[in-house]
C-alpha cells in the first residue's frame, strides 16, 4: 500500500460513491465536517504521543493520515502538491 493508491481510492469514493462507504459519508457532509475531522484527529495523535503506546501512535497516525488525504480530495488537490511544497522548502 502506498499513499498515492489510498489516495486513489479516495478519490474513486469521491466520484463513484458507494452505498455503504465511511469515505463516501465524508464527502457527503462537507468541507467543514472533513476539516473539524481531522482536527480531532491530530488532537488524538498528540494524546496518544504524550499518553499512550506506540501500537495506538501508530493507528492514530494512520486515522490522521487517511483524513488528511480526504481533506486534500475535497478541495480538489492531490499529495503531490504537499510533496512538492515540502521539497521546495528542503532547497
Amino acid at each position: 500500500m502506498s499513499i498515492q493508491w489510498l489516495f486513489e481510492v479516495i478519490q474513486d469514493r469521491k466520484n463513484r460513491p458507494p452505498e455503504a462507504s465511511y469515505t463516501g459519508s465524508l464527502f457527503a457532509k462537507g468541507l467543514p465536517q472533513i476539516a473539524k475531522k481531522v482536527g480531532e484527529e491530530g488532537c488524538e495523535v498528540v494524546v496518544a504521543a504524550l499518553a499512550q503506546d506506540d501500537a495506538r501512535l501508530v493507528e492514530e497516525a494512520a486515522d490522521l493520515t487517511y483524513h488528511l488525504l480526504v481533506l486534500l480530495a475535497a478541495r480538489g488537490l492531490t499529495p503531490d502538491r504537499v510533496l512538492a511544497e515540502l521539497e521546495k522548502r528542503h532547497k
